[in-house]
C-alpha cells in the first residue's frame, strides 16, 4: 500500500477506533486471492484479547459498508500488535525507551538503512539508539518503519 493511502486510511480509522476506546497501531493491506486482507492493529493500555477484536471488528465493518475507503473486494482482520509491534508515531516510541527496536531509513546513510539497538531517547523529533556500542541518532522522518525487536 502507498503511503498516501496508508496515511488516507490512518485518518479515516484512527479518530473512529479512539472513540472506541482503542489505539489504532497500524493497518496493512496484503493483496491476495479475491482482492487481499486490510488488517487493523490495535491496543488498549490492559491489552487486547479476542473480544476486543470482535468488537472492533463488527464496529469497522458497519463503519466501511456504509463509506467504503478502498476499490474492490478484500476482508478485514483485527489483530493485537504483538511482540514485534509496529512503532509509528513519535508516542509509540516514547512509550518503548529502554527497549530494544529495529529501525529502517528510508534513504540508507553511509551505506546502511537497517539499525538494531537499545532505544535510549524519544521526542517528537527523533530518536536515539545504542547500536553496537555506539550512538545514533535518528530524525522521525527518515524512519521507514521500525518495530520493537525482542530477544
Amino acid at each position: 500500500m502507498d503511503t498516501a493511502v496508508h496515511d488516507r486510511l490512518i485518518a479515516r480509522f484512527e479518530p473512529e477506533l479512539q472513540g472506541l476506546g482503542y489505539e489504532l497501531v497500524e493497518i496493512e493491506f496484503v493483496p491476495g486471492p479475491g482482492g487481499g486482507t486490510l488488517r487493523f492493529y490495535i491496543d488498549k493500555p490492559e491489552g487486547i484479547d479476542a473480544e476486543d477484536c470482535a468488537k472492533v471488528s463488527h464496529g469497522l465493518l458497519d463503519s466501511i459498508e456504509a463509506d467504503d475507503p478502498l476499490p474492490g473486494d478484500y476482508s478485514i482482520e483485527v489483530s493485537s500488535p504483538g511482540l514485534d509491534r509496529v512503532l509509528r508515531t513519535a508516542e509509540h516510541f516514547a512509550r518503548y525507551v529502554d527497549s530494544r527496536v529495529k529501525v529502517e531509513l528510508r534513504v540508507p546513510r553511509d551505506g546502511r538503512k537497517r539499525y538494531t539497538g537499545v532505544l535510549r531517547r524519544a521526542d517528537g523529533e527523533g530518536i536515539e539508539l545504542d547500536v553496537d556500542n555506539f550512538s545514533v541518532s535518528i530524525r522521525l522522518a527518515e524512519i521507514s518503519r521500525a518495530r520493537l525487536a525482542p530477544l
